[in-house]
């Protein structure tokens, strides 16, 4: 019971916080701005792990079928100032790793960064007529309510309801639950292959949605292995053991799909978005001396972030692989969903 008050008393603040921010914007008390383009916000109520970026990449790819397509970001973990936009050439520390990766996958896309999501749309529009997008992916965004979306969408981990769920630091929510209802639509993410019909109609009563909000299923995919470095040597894909290295704020899902083919007989774990120093890298270099055989398996996010570095040796460099994912909309809903989003663009 004195557990249960003293984690009430902490949390009250932060409470209070966000039912106060949320107030003055409802009420126009802080201003809000609206743009003559579709921006489609994707975003969570909960710290990470929702798989937010390849179900951005999911948008990119099926929008840009219709148009040139923008993504805007808020570039975490880069060390560069203002509105930026990013190349494939560029490095982690000018972009952050999540836009650098949506770039490499969608070279044709535009990608920005700009911590000011107002100034970076209006660069944007700016844009001459041939180049200018026809619609703004804002990714990560759910909480940036200075940017009027015409679609947001809230994405949450099957595995981690929000109705079981509490604010930080006592649970992984950062923003009220109750927020999930100015969502357009509701995602539910990582779902194993099939979710029932009477599954899904308990994820519709336990969010209490309103009839006009959405509510989707997705599964993520993963496809071949790839290598980090230019020298990887395939042979170690084939190992029947593996060590994980992750900076992601949830890798319980890749290692249940890993676990499918390969025993995980080590595990380094760093916080999300790390910036990998030397000696980071040392641990990691140490992981491949363990283990002769095994294969050293991260994130598509994390490559971004190892690809390059000066530290790694040669051994490590060969051992070092990820495994891309896609984003599956159960249901065959996969066009569906795109029409919602941004409806009048499909021909």
């Amino acid at each position: 019971m004195k557990s249960f008050f003293l984690n009430k008393v902490v949390l009250f603040p932060y409470y209070v916080a966000l039912k106060f921010r949320h107030f003055c914007y409802d009420k126009g008390i802080f201003k809000s701005y609206s743009f003559d383009i579709p921006i489609i916000i994707v975003g969570n109520v909960s710290a990470g792990g929702t798989g937010k970026t390849p179900h951005t990449e999911f948008l990119v790819k099926h929008l840009t079928e219709y148009g040139q397509v923008a993504v805007l970001s808020r570039g975490y973990g880069r060390k560069s100032k203002g509105f930026r936009y990013v190349e494939e050439s560029d490095g982690v520390l000018s972009c952050g790793d999540e836009p650098l990766q949506i770039k490499k996958k969608f070279p044709g896309a535009i990608v920005a960064v700009d911590g000011n999501r107002v100034r970076g749309i209006k660069m944007l529009m700016d844009l001459p007529a041939g180049k200018r997008p026809y619609v703004i992916v804002m990714d990560d965004a759910f909480q940036h309510r200075r940017v009027k979306a015409s679609r947001s969408l809230v994405l949450i981990d099957y595995s981690n309801p929000p109705f079981n769920d509490n604010l930080l630091p006592f649970g992984t929510l950062r923003d009220l639950p109750a927020q999930i209802y100015r969502a357009d639509a509701v995602i539910i993410t990582k779902c194993p292959p099939e979710v029932s019909i009477e599954e899904q109609f308990e994820w519709k009563r336990q969010l209490n949605l309103t009839s006009a909000q959405r509510l989707f299923f997705t599964s993520l995919r993963y496809g071949d292995a790839v290598a980090v470095f230019g020298n990887g040597d395939k042979r170690y894909i084939y190992s029947n053991f593996a060590q994980l290295v992750t900076a992601i704020a949830n890798p319980k899902h890749l290692e249940n799909e890993l676990s499918v083919n390969y025993k995980i007989i080590r595990r380094l774990r760093f916080r999300d978005h790390k910036n990998f120093g030397k000696r980071d890298i040392a641990k990691i270099n140490n992981m491949a001396q363990f283990d002769s055989k095994s294969v050293i398996i991260t994130t598509e996010k994390d490559a971004q972030r190892l690809e390059g570095n000066k530290f790694i040796s040669d051994i490590a460099s060969k051992k070092i692989f990820y495994f891309p994912i896609e984003v599956s909309v159960q249901n065959d809903c996969g066009q569906e969903l795109i029409e919602f989003v941004c409806p009048g663009r499909q021909s």
